[in-house]
């Protein structure tokens, strides 16, 4: 064959620049277009949405603070305190580091109730964001475990206690009790193999997880799209190359949108860092500026103030309320068997299944149905998806009187976290009380509540006022 006749061979020209170079070995490109510049969000997103961009950022800071905070601190009963000490008076910018750290942990918890309350107040929990919300409830699950194992660190007075208090807790629990709490202790007291197995999992097996949750939770909101406060679907109103119309780029305009509201958080973020790093024993308590002493009990042991809520619950679940619990579920299970009186089997067993728990909630120990009301109130959120029957997902279009119930609960919610940080007094026990009865009454009669008054029409598209 001539050299004429040959095929021509050529050579592709060689891909050039850093940006190519990553791309061939790793999606970069198209995970930023993905997850970015050609990630579609509703632009009537408002205020309630700084949230999720917040709790992202103060995850950032909560894990840099703790490795330096780590690189100086002792897992030993008999220098953690110490090493606190070192670390806020003679480490370098130490104090500056773990005011931030604590700073950032209850900022934390504000940012992510914030974020739950935007999601009741939109529905965010509703189809298709099933597992959007359920993966939601997975990461606060798991930051309540990092700042609880946290939360022995610094063996102070209070940090110590409060360990044994909630530790003593699953004690209750028949059967298996005594022997979780012991394994859960590593030792038959509160002591070092309790402080350190606390920090392998505060700085090692939480976090990682944390993040593995979190990086879960942004990919199946961004598979669905996010919610918008007119509770519309914007992906079923495309345009001709297929983006939805009342939809505009992630970036660069939220980027932009939530750099803002970053800037405001870092004003507040450090005026209460440098003015009121305690924020007057909220924060930090007083007792916890005292070594742990295992021979002298705190006058009063309360967790930080955002556990408080709960706490309040569990100090709340006594044989008094225990009592008031059966005659609650003994009506609801006696209006059961009336509507089931044509079918005698199953208003039978519902009849013997009530009577079985009710003997169960007068037999066993008041502190056992604590622990119970206390994790039930958080595994609640879980279900909500399920129980709201409202024909719409958004406030703005329900009855108003929907988000006065939605107002009341967060009250009750409010005024148990006071409680639960105050004192024992008889009539804060009777209010906690009752806001658990409110609490849990939101919930469980949500499927009753919701389908109840008149909606208004929702828009067949957004409503949007540029600002």
């Amino acid at each position: 064959m001539s050299e004429s006749s040959s095929p021509e061979i050529t050579e592709a020209a060689p891909r050039v620049g850093l940006r190519q170079w990553i791309d061939d070995r790793f999606p970069f490109s198209s995970l930023w277009s993905a997850h970015l510049t050609e990630y579609y969000a509703p632009k009537n997103l408002n205020f309630w949405y700084y949230f999720g961009s917040l709790a992202i950022f103060v995850l950032a800071i909560q894990i840099v603070s703790g490795i330096f905070l780590a690189m100086h601190y002792k897992p030993d009963s008999a220098l953690a305190f110490g090493s606190v000490e070192l670390i806020m008076r003679d480490v370098d910018w130490g104090w500056l580091i773990r005011y931030i750290h604590s700073t950032g942990a209850s900022a934390f918890f504000i940012v992510i109730y914030m974020h739950i309350f935007r999601g009741f107040l939109y529905g965010s929990y509703r189809r298709p964001r099933e597992l959007v919300w359920i993966v939601g409830c997975l990461i606060f699950l798991a930051l309540m475990a990092e700042a609880f194992f946290g939360y022995l660190l610094p063996w102070g007075q209070m940090s110590f206690w409060g360990a044994q208090v909630i530790v003593n807790l699953f004690s209750a629990i028949p059967g298996i009790g005594p022997d979780l709490a012991l394994w859960i202790r590593g030792d038959y007291v509160v002591g070092d193999a309790t402080l350190n197995r606390f920090y392998a999992f505060h700085i090692v097996a939480i976090p990682l997880l944390l993040v593995a949750i979190v990086g879960a939770h942004i990919i199946a909101l961004h598979q669905v799209g996010s919610n918008n406060p007119d509770g519309i679907e914007i992906k079923a109103n495309k345009d001709e190359r297929g983006n939805p119309r009342d939809g505009i780029t992630f970036h660069p305009y939220y980027t932009v949108h939530d750099l803002f509201g970053v800037s405001v958080f870092l004003m507040v973020f450090c005026a209460v860092l440098f003015f009121a790093p305690t924020f007057g024993g909220y924060f930090l308590e007083h007792n916890n500026f005292m070594p742990a002493d295992p021979l002298k009990t705190p006058p009063h042991i309360a967790p930080v103030w955002y556990f408080t809520p709960f706490y309040s619950m569990l100090r709340a679940t006594t044989s008094n309320s225990v009592h008031i619990w059966m005659v609650v579920l003994g009506a609801a299970a006696l209006r059961g068997a009336w509507r089931a009186r044509r079918r005698p089997l199953r208003a039978a067993l519902l009849a013997a299944g009530t009577a079985w728990l009710l003997w169960a909630l007068a037999t066993l120990d008041a502190k056992f149905w604590g622990v119970v009301v206390m994790g039930g109130a958080v595994l609640s959120l879980f279900a909500l998806p399920w129980l709201d029957r409202s024909a719409v997902k958004s406030m703005r279009y329900r009855p108003r009187w929907h988000l006065a119930l939605l107002l009341g609960f967060v009250c009750a919610f409010v005024v148990l976290g006071w409680f639960g940080i105050s004192p024992p007094s008889p009539m804060g026990y009777w209010i906690s009380v009752s806001c658990t009865f409110v609490y849990f009454g939101f919930f469980w009669l949500m499927p009753w509540w919701s389908r109840l008054g008149r909606c208004r029409p929702v828009p067949e598209r957004l409503v949007y006022r540029p600002h």
